[in-house]
């Protein structure tokens, strides 16, 4: 019997649904860091390229998200 017969499809969610919160995370702080860089070299350190970093990465994160979740049917 392989190991994938045991685990149960909810375990299975729960453990797409951690990656998708930690790669959020990580991702959501890329793009925050990226985006304060180019504010202080370009920008005179103006909010809005942080905000937008910030804003890309969780966009990339939940894209990435939903092509993992919907690949589980």
């Amino acid at each position: 019997m392989s190991v994938d017969a045991k685990v149960f499809h909810e375990d299975k969610i729960g453990r797409r649904l951690d990656r998708c919160v930690s790669d959020t995370i990580v991702k959501g702080c890329g793009g925050l860091i990226i985006g304060s860089a180019v504010s202080l070299l370009f920008f005179r350190r103006r909010a809005w390229p942080a905000w937008l970093g910030t804003g890309f990465g969780i966009g990339v994160a939940y894209r990435t998200c939903e092509k993992d979740l919907n690949s589980l049917k």
